[in-house]
């Protein structure tokens, strides 16, 4: 029955991918129905703190987004790329990554892949050289952002551990930065040189060539924008500093006695408060708040979580003897398959929050150290692996030089060097960094 239970999972999880979208939450909640009413199990309770936590984030940023702060960030990075071209493979992706970090989310990135582009053409660079990693850049700082749906999920998981957000920030942070580096430098000589790409020269004589745009349109700064970049970084070092002075927390009654404010508790707060002032100050349209881009691609987040997250726990507290039995023994001793499955099981699912829900979990049942955990969470970044999640994509779409391509055999494509590069260095630095802090 394990084994039946297993390819059933494995089945969901492919038709769920095939699809895409909402549909992975929903075939999660399908497969606990079968879970409880065809093999017997019982069902687990889902991950509610983590789904509040998540939910509490995005309206944050989706009040941030109506209020025009992600077009004031947008605007800010496009005159640091403009004003340094010649090193815009190195700078676009440490640009795009500050921003996701700051802003808890990867979707600025598409705001930004058109001016990474036109920069480069203009500056005789190689357009797929910095698109390809600032792709890359983009999601990996989100497992390093402070305030992004997956470290949400990560603060839940790690909070009964003692582990505060601080600590997963001491390892993710320096571990990405330095993945995204190497990354960088692994891709700044990548292919021909533009002026000598056959592909560019065709379609440079075919006329197919846009001009190069020396600004985008203009975009309106407002005062209100400004202050909602402001208060919504203040939300990010609120909790930040919450969770490293504990003492900051009031005491509360718990079944354990009084006890500080848990971290969980204390991120919802934090955050829907800040939402609160961002539309009391800033006055924002409510109504966009739950139209934007930001919101839907929270709310896919928790309802994939949702669904997905149940229906793995429920297999493994159905089978965790089973588990322990047959896979406890192995990842302990090769501690480093843990971040392999994260891996691939976010190139299934494309959301880190949704595999960060499925594996930690799974990691702590089985007994794994917390700083192997971390340390190899950057690993929830393998979307690139096949180019088919929305920001490969975009890049795509946006360099009309066609340098940035998939190959012949489909795997071969531009985002696979950088991202390789990326996830292997910051899950090697992850490692090392998490065995000092925590080891």
């Amino acid at each position: 029955m394990f084994w039946t239970q297993l390819c059933f999972i494995l089945f969901a999880l492919m038709v769920g991918a095939r699809i895409g979208g909402v549909f992975l939450g929903l075939i999660g909640g399908f497969g606990v129905g079968v879970m409880v009413f065809v093999f017997g199990l019982t069902p687990a309770t889902p991950s509610y703190d983590v789904i509040l936590i998540i939910l509490s984030v995005v309206l944050a940023a989706s009040s941030l987004q109506a209020a025009g702060g992600l077009d004031l960030m947008v605007k800010l990075a496009e005159k640091i790329l403009r004003r340094h071209p010649r090193y815009i493979t190195l700078l676009a992706p440490f640009v795009c990554y500050i921003f996701t970090f700051v802003s808890g989310t990867g979707h600025v990135v598409y705001s930004l892949l058109p001016v990474i582009s036109e920069v480069a053409r203009d500056s005789g660079v190689r357009p797929e050289r910095p698109l390809s990693i600032s792709v890359i850049a983009s999601q990996q700082a989100i497992t390093a952002s402070p305030i992004s749906a997956a470290m949400a999920g990560m603060i839940g998981l790690m909070a009964p551990l003692g582990i505060s957000i601080f600590t997963i920030m001491i390892i993710c942070v320096p571990a990405t930065l330095i993945g995204v580096a190497i990354g960088a430098m692994s891709n700044f000589n990548k292919g021909k040189e533009l002026k000598d790409d056959p592909e560019y020269q065709r379609r440079l004589v075919e006329g197919l060539i846009q001009p190069v745009q020396k600004e985008s349109k203009k975009t309106v700064i407002t005062t209100r924008a400004t202050l909602s970049v402001v208060l919504f970084l203040m939300s990010a070092i609120v909790i930040v500093l919450l969770g490293i002075i504990p003492s900051l927390r009031p005491m509360v009654e718990t079944a354990k006695g009084l006890q500080p404010l848990s971290m969980s508790t204390a991120i919802e707060i934090t955050m829907l408060s800040f939402a609160c002032l961002i539309v009391l100050i800033c006055r924002p349209k409510v109504d966009q708040i739950l139209g934007g881009t930001v919101f839907r691609a929270g709310a896919l987040a928790v309802v994939c979580s949702w669904g997905l997250v149940w229906m793995s726990e429920t297999f493994i507290s159905g089978n965790i003897v089973m588990i322990k039995a047959g896979v406890q023994a192995l990842l302990l001793q090769q501690t480093w398959l843990i971040a392999i499955m994260m891996f691939f099981v976010y190139a299934m699912v494309c959301s880190q929050a949704a595999t960060t829900l499925i594996l930690i979990p799974l990691g702590l049942a089985l007994g794994l150290p917390a700083y192997v955990l971390i340390g190899s969470w950057p690993a929830v970044n393998g979307y690139f692996f096949f180019p088919i999640a929305a920001q490969c994509l975009a890049a795509l779409a946006f360099d009309d030089t066609g340098t940035t391509r998939i190959g012949k055999y489909v795997l071969n494509h531009s985002f696979m060097r950088p991202g390789l590069v990326n996830v292997i260095v910051s899950v090697v630095v992850g490692l090392i960094l998490g065995k000092i802090a925590l080891g």
